[in-house]
């Protein structure tokens, strides 16, 4: 069994964990505050659908960048200090998001967009390095807080809004909790870091296929996660609800997916049936998704429902996806090697989607083609969970000071 190592154990295993999940709720918040305010945004700065999902795009498309050099940078600097100076990004673009310009949004978001990609290939080694025992549950954990910062958000942004005189302000908000994570995670990076110089250099595992099947998941479930963290709240407000209302109905999406995050992963690490449990959790997301682009509203419920569906396929997807590297690589430089590899295709993917959406809402003047695109996502993601598949052993290759091992045996 993998346990806690001597960094973990002078800090306290417990304190490590706070300071993951303080980092982690800032890692969906300034993404989750934007769309209850595209419409406020377009009006006031007189953009098209397009240009409002380029936004979000530039952000993902950042955080995919983010992903792919994080394990360069977690070797530079070590994973510890890393995870901090990179929620540290994630506050200054908050805080430029106070100016009330399309170029000063846009910066804002490709840095706010770089810092979460490079936060999470650091989160993923910290768990599998210092909290490796329980990574499931773990994961899971943070995942939830993640959540917890975007339901909020999404939440309480048309009336931060309303409250401190506009959308800016109320994206700026959330440099507060980005401050604050930062000054309580650089002292426990401090007492567990691990010395920079002892990390291997462990290239993107391009060709090994159990990283490329991972790929092509979180491609999947980054997908739909971002095209509907981004659209959801448009797509109804079109249907004649209240940009607030809307707001709530995001919120509902994001609540949802707590509980499927928390317990799926645990219950996937128990029986170790994470076929099973993935196959479940993205068809709920699938079927939520054809319910919102075929009935929008159902009579008596309204889209209350799918929303629920979808936030229980997408809430357990993207943890189901970080538990599976975890589990199968054999520490936490492979580990993030991995993890950076599919974080940051699956972001590629997820940046073009709201960007796709929004161009075919304009062209369509609709938005059932938008929702087409989350739906070929769902797609692919049921097409990797096939391919993956219950293996009990770790077919990733394993990471030495010289570069990568052979792999183990079956």
């Amino acid at each position: 069994m993998n346990v806690a190592g001597p960094a973990t154990k002078r800090a306290g295993a417990g304190v490590v964990l706070l300071g993951v999940l303080a980092v982690a709720a800032n890692l969906r918040a300034s993404l989750a505050g934007y769309p209850p305010l595209i419409e406020s945004v377009r009006t006031d700065l007189g953009i098209g659908a397009g240009a409002a999902g380029l936004v979000q795009s530039g952000a993902i498309l950042m955080m995919a960048l983010g992903s792919f050099v994080g394990p360069a940078v977690s070797a530079r600097t070590g994973r510890e200090r890393g995870l901090g100076w990179s929620v540290a990004l994630i506050a200054v673009g908050s805080l430029l998001r106070a100016v009330p310009t399309l170029p000063t949004l846009v910066v804002a978001s490709l840095l706010i967009g770089l810092g979460i990609g490079l936060a999470g290939v650091q989160l993923t080694g910290v768990v599998k390095h210092h909290l490796a025992d329980r990574a499931g549950a773990v994961t899971g954990g943070y995942v939830v807080s993640m959540m917890v910062g975007a339901t909020v958000a999404s939440a309480i942004a048309v009336p931060l809004a309303v409250g401190l005189g506009g959308w800016s302000w109320s994206m700026a908000v959330w440099t507060v909790p980005a401050v604050l994570a930062f000054v309580v995670w650089m002292p426990i990076a401090g007492r567990i870091a691990e010395p920079a110089t002892a990390a291997p250099r462990l290239a993107l595992p391009w060709r090994d296929a159990f990283a490329r099947r991972c790929a092509c998941y979180q491609a999947g479930t980054s997908t739909m996660f971002y095209g509907w963290i981004t659209w959801l709240a448009p797509y109804y407000e079109g249907q004649g609800w209240s940009p607030q209302r809307a707001g709530i109905l995001l919120a509902a999406w994001s609540i949802t997916q707590i509980p499927a995050a928390l317990l799926v992963p645990a219950l996937a690490e128990r029986r170790r049936r994470w076929r099973f449990w993935a196959t479940t959790t993205v068809t709920c997301g699938i079927a939520g998704t054809l319910g919102a682009m075929l009935l929008p509203q159902p009579p008596g419920v309204g889209p209350w429902a799918w929303a629920v569906l979808m936030g229980v396929g997408m809430g357990a997807g993207f943890p189901l996806g970080l538990a599976v590297i975890a589990w199968r690589t054999p520490d936490g430089h492979a580990s993030a090697a991995v993890s950076g590899l599919a974080l940051g295709v699956g972001y590629v993917a997820a940046g073009l989607a709201p960007l796709l959406m929004g161009l075919l809402i304009d062209v369509t003047d609709g938005y059932r083609a938008a929702i087409a695109v989350l739906v070929a996502g769902g797609l692919l993601q049921a097409g990797a969970i096939w391919r993956i598949g219950d293996e009990p052993r770790s077919r990733v290759l394993s990471s030495t000071p010289d570069g990568p091992a052979s792999r183990p045996g079956p």
